[in-house]
């Protein structure tokens, strides 16, 4: 199954290259790459269980590879902006409207949002993405990453140190959170691109019934 397969692939990187495996790992999870921080984390804290890595050391490493792989995506979508919507805003329903309404909302609810999102299975993927895009203030981007990416890497990595060789109970029972919310985030983007598609169309309309006026 592609749970057991992820699992040896990423247990075998950080057994046998510890901190730098944690922090590519958690680099790319912070990504859009699918490397759940739920397989990673609680992995390293069995590892820190058994005495092989260092408590504080694997919370920093962490935390800096959380803060990069996010950074990464910030300052894609941030410098990226025009070429990301002209090629792709389409199929997220992405144009220059929602994306004002983007940046005023990361202007206003940016530290929260990305707070957060660091909580939320799929959303955390994918989050400095839309704060890239909305330019939102760099510093606070970064705290915000910061304290949420560490507060929920402490909590695996503590998680798997209690819970030691069963440390992949963390990942099994947090698949089926993941599920409900994948669920919900799809129902969420079918109404938002149902909207989306009856105000342009409304839009349209009402700009072929002015041209036909004249």
């Amino acid at each position: 199954m592609l749970f057991e397969r992820l699992s040896e692939l990423f247990t075998g990187i950080i057994a046998s290259t510890g901190y730098l495996g944690v922090f590519v790992l958690m680099t790319l999870e912070s990504m859009v790459a699918p490397v759940p921080s739920e397989l990673v984390m609680p992995f390293a804290g069995f590892l820190v269980a058994d005495g092989k890595l260092n408590l504080w050391l694997v919370i920093f490493v962490s935390a800096l590879a959380s803060i990069t792989g996010s950074l990464i995506s910030y300052f894609v979508a941030y410098f990226g902006e025009k070429e990301l919507i002209h090629r792709f805003g389409k199929f997220v329903f992405l144009d220059n409207e929602e994306l004002e309404w983007t940046q005023r909302w990361f202007t206003k609810r940016g530290s929260i949002t990305i707070l957060i999102s660091r909580f939320i299975p799929v959303i955390r993927h994918l989050i400095s993405i839309p704060a890239g895009l909305a330019r939102m203030d760099l510093k606070r981007f970064i705290l915000f990453t910061a304290v949420g990416a560490t507060a929920l890497n402490t909590f695996l990595l503590w998680v798997g140190m209690q819970l030691r060789e069963k440390w992949e109970i963390v990942h099994r029972y947090s698949k089926q959170l993941d599920v409900l919310i994948v669920a919900l985030i799809v129902i969420a983007v079918a109404y938002y691109g149902y909207k989306h598609w009856k105000r342009h169309r409304k839009k349209r309309d009402v700009l072929i019934f002015s041209q036909t006026r004249r």
